[in-house]
């Protein structure tokens, strides 16, 4: 079975001369189709980098990199765009919903992209709401909503495009702990029916709530 994410010797640095600083150092990682996988680490450890290189949001300097089987390297930045948008579903910590459409637009915009007809995107958006439990509350823009619903949603859009792996960076962040949790489970459900998750976190205890936790630390995985 091909990994989703291969990762072989990635290094990252950012600055030029004395200013030069080292993130990544020779990480290399593979995540197969349908774990459910935390990356844990303190603020500096370079877990942020690593996700902007796994969400194509930044490129490696050296080493390879496929996912679900593309090789990624030297790419431009149309087939870049092309690939998250086919490959992989973002949740963030603040959700990054557009706060002018409704919940229904927001979770219709990556099939727009992809060229599906308003038609099918309207049907698919709605249908993926009702799935997050949020069928009536498709109308309601982001301020309308809770934090908890926001999260849903920006799962939902994550969902629509029935990418291969679901990459959350620190989704329960900006919830409260009964949110967090119930944010959480819904992960864990949606592993139970195969979908790939990998999630950025700091807290340990969040991390425990995936099957599998790579830590990283001062640019190198310690363990995984």
């Amino acid at each position: 079975m091909t990994p989703i994410i291969e990762m072989k010797d990635i290094y990252k640095s950012y600055g030029k001369g004395e200013s030069r600083v080292e993130v990544l150092k020779g990480v290399s990682l593979t995540v197969e189709p349908g774990e459910f996988v935390a990356i844990l680490g303190p603020s500096g450890s370079g877990k942020t980098t690593l996700m902007n290189l796994i969400g194509l949001i930044d490129t490696i300097d050296s080493g390879t990199y496929s996912i679900d089987g593309v090789d990624i390297h030297r790419q431009s930045d149309h087939t870049y765009a092309r690939i998250r948008n086919s490959k992989i579903g973002f949740v963030f910590q603040k959700f990054n919903l557009i706060a002018k459409y409704n919940a229904l637009r927001n979770v219709e915009l990556p099939l727009l992209l992809q060229g599906e007809t308003s038609r099918i995107a309207k049907k698919k958006a709605l249908a993926t709401l009702e799935r997050v439990g949020l069928g009536d509350r498709w109308h309601h823009r982001p301020n309308q909503l809770s934090g908890g619903q926001q999260q849903r949603v920006a799962i939902a859009r994550a969902l629509v495009g029935n990418c291969p792996l679901i990459l959350a960076d620190e989704p329960t962040g900006a919830l409260d702990s009964k949110t967090g949790q119930e944010i959480l489970r819904f992960f864990q459900d949606l592993n139970a029916e195969g979908k790939t998750i990998v999630m950025i976190t700091h807290d340990p205890h969040i991390a425990a709530q995936a099957k599998r936790i790579i830590r990283v630390e001062d640019g190198l995985i310690q363990s995984a």
